[in-house]
């Protein structure tokens, strides 16, 4: 069955960096487009960056570009996302997220049990 496993949040002063790890199996890895999702204490789920099934082409919401950066390994299976520059507004829990296909902005079948990232000083 499909299961993706987040791990590498914490609590970071702002400034500070982070790169959280979700780990995937259950199925073809490299055949889907891959996703970070976040939801802010009492706020709603926001998408916050895409990976093409290849690796390729990244997109980004426009309040983290410049400072995360979305990657895969294919070799172990392993979405990451590298965050710099952390500020309080990136506190949230973040999920991982599987795309229904090969194609950006069509859903999500499956996600990640989430990681909590806390940015204060």
């Amino acid at each position: 069955q499909v299961q993706l496993v987040e791990s590498g949040g914490d609590l970071v002063q702002p400034g500070g960096s982070l790169r959280l790890s979700c780990a995937a199996s259950g199925f073809t890895f490299s055949s889907y487009v891959m996703s970070w999702v976040r939801q802010a204490p009492g706020k709603g789920l926001e998408w916050v960056s895409d990976i093409s099934s290849g690796g390729s082409s990244t997109y980004y919401v426009d309040s983290v570009k410049g400072r995360f950066t979305i990657s895969r390994d294919k070799a172990k299976n392993t979405l990451v996302l590298q965050m710099n520059s952390l500020k309080p507004e990136d506190t949230a829990v973040y999920y991982c997220a599987k795309d229904i296909g090969a194609v950006v902005g069509i859903g999500y079948d499956y996600w990640g049990q989430g990681t909590q990232v806390t940015v204060s000083s």
